[in-house]
């Protein structure tokens, strides 16, 4: 009877409980967090209208007047390094203990991005070597919302497996985070010596117009049917939720009547729930909640739910990559893109394949969108399965591409790309960007290049490397117009640069101009 009669009791006074009034920081600034060096890293969270808050880290002390209950700062050009102290004051006071500062990244995609390091390749002794204090994992609820979210919600449970907090990278926290996350900051961290921030936001079988604004959306053409459909799903959602309130409200009454009578609880009712794929759904609730936190920049490591739609994919991804970048307002900062992995039949004769088509569009966005990359990963895929278990790969090769897009380094971290073309007589002479001191054949002959003429026929063909060039032909091509490597759901090429890393699958027969300088790494200088 005493439970009952503190349940009735605190069901009755939920309504009457008044807001918390303190001041008080958005979750992703905690104990343990990882802020953005050498920034203006912004700094905000929720207070009394007016009311001033003062933060102070390092040797900054900055502060702020609430307006319409929020407040934000600015802490300019923080040095890395940690542990430190930050205070955050007010009407009170909170003191948060073991702030980095270091780099940040945002790791975001669908099911490969998601996939846990306990479920990977070798998992069991990449986890008992996890432990690094700088290293810290934050992971973002998985919350869809109609509406652009403010605030991340704090996940309880088992410490070591809560989210919308910070946690200690080490054994208890790395087999439930992101696999191709945890190695990239692992390997990051052990070349850059700083302090890492992984924030964690991805849902498996989800495409990217999930994942971008409405605004962004509007604003192509192509793209204007996702956000058509918003409005529909929206309407109809309101009325779900108009529904579920007010069955919770009944059912309120009835469990404060049974409560006192001591007779059995009634059903609570079911929370209507946002499609978690729909368009603009985890942008709102994954990504803007995120927004301004200071970063770095990003990887990216979805596709195959878009994979129906691949040539769609060649404006939809640089739409998304923009809208991030716009909203973030820290400019255009690295966004490192994640190529399909093989998958499904290997085919021993040339067919078309919309995942070839999607990697395609993968690699075009890489070559005109600014300070993007590509992580190539033909050689970890898995027929059989569409999330192969090798992400040790895939976390190196990103981790190679931030060394040198977010940080400068000179060295080589892309394969060879297609460059251009050039027929001379029966053969096709092809160039390539990224030779990385030069081109091999791994493992034996090279494979996987396809030939056709002027009737768009395929078919298998000789290819040899010459002089850093990839010299294609085939006596049943005798006049060749066009040619394609790894153009397959499973490409099984093998061209692959001297600093270890593959080439991209490409096609020369459908290669559109690009529409400014490559983005290689010489056009970046």
């Amino acid at each position: 009877m005493r439970f009952r009669s503190w349940l009735v009791c605190t069901i009755a006074c939920l309504a009457a409980q008044p807001a918390d009034a303190a001041v008080k920081p958005h979750a992703l600034f905690s104990d343990g967090m990882v802020l953005q060096r050498e920034i203006k890293a912004p700094v905000w969270g929720r207070a009394d209208e007016g009311e001033q808050v003062t933060v102070q880290l390092q040797d900054q002390k900055v502060s702020a007047t609430a307006k319409d209950g929020k407040w934000l700062v600015q802490l300019d050009n923080l040095k890395a390094g940690g542990p430190f102290e930050m205070t955050i004051a007010g009407k009170n006071e909170i003191h948060l203990k073991n702030v980095y500062v270091g780099d940040v990244w945002i790791c975001s995609g669908q099911s490969n991005m998601e996939m846990a390091l306990f479920s990977t390749e070798n998992a069991a002794k990449a986890i008992a070597g996890s432990k690094n204090p700088n290293i810290r994992l934050f992971t973002v609820p998985k919350v869809p919302a109609g509406t652009p979210r403010h605030e991340v919600p704090v996940v309880g449970g088992f410490p070591q497996n809560a989210q919308g907090k910070w946690l200690e990278c080490g054994p208890q926290t790395t087999p439930n985070f992101s696999a191709v996350a945890y190695f990239f900051g692992r390997d990051l961290e052990k070349s850059l010596k700083v302090p890492i921030g992984l924030i964690h936001t991805s849902w498996g079988g989800t495409p990217a117009e999930a994942w971008t604004s409405k605004p962004a959306l509007e604003k192509e053409p192509a793209l204007k049917h996702y956000a058509g459909h918003v409005d529909g799903e929206m309407q109809a959602h309101g009325r779900a939720v108009e529904d579920y309130v007010r069955k919770v409200e009944q059912n309120k009454d009835a469990l404060i009547q049974r409560a006192a009578k001591g007779d059995d609880f009634p059903a609570p009712p079911t929370s209507p729930a946002l499609k978690h794929g729909f368009p603009c759904a985890l942008y709102n609730g994954m990504i803007a909640p995120l927004i301004p936190y200071g970063i770095r920049g990003a990887i990216w490591y979805q596709g195959e739910s878009n994979a129906g739609h691949a040539y769609e994919y060649r404006t939809l991804l640089p739409a998304m990559i923009k809208n991030w970048r716009a909203d973030w307002k820290q400019g255009d900062f690295p966004f490192l893109i994640v190529q399909l992995a093989p998958f499904m039949k290997i085919e021993n004769e040339p067919k078309e394949s919309q995942w070839a088509e999607l990697r395609e569009a993968q690699l075009l966005t890489s070559l005109n969108v600014p300070k993007t990359a590509l992580a190539v990963i033909t050689d970890v895929g898995d027929p059989l399965d569409i999330h192969p278990r090798k992400k040790e790969p895939v976390g190196a090769r990103l981790a190679l591409a931030a060394r040198a897009l977010a940080n400068g380094e000179d060295i080589e971290y892309s394969g060879p790309i297609y460059r251009e073309m050039k027929v001379e007589g029966t053969k096709i002479h092809l160039s390539f960007d990224h030779l990385g001191s030069g081109l091999i054949a791994k493992g034996g002959k090279l494979i996987g290049f396809t030939i056709a003429g002027a009737d768009h026929k395929f078919v298998n063909a000789e290819a040899d490397i010459q002089d850093d060039k990839v010299v294609v032909g085939s006596p049943d091509v005798p006049q060749p117009v066009a040619v394609r490597y790894g153009w397959a759901n499973f490409p099984t090429g093998n061209l692959w640069n001297k600093a270890d890393l593959p080439a991209s699958p490409f096609r020369t027969d459908d290669f559109p101009m690009l529409t400014g300088p490559k983005n290689t790494a010489a056009a970046r200088k």
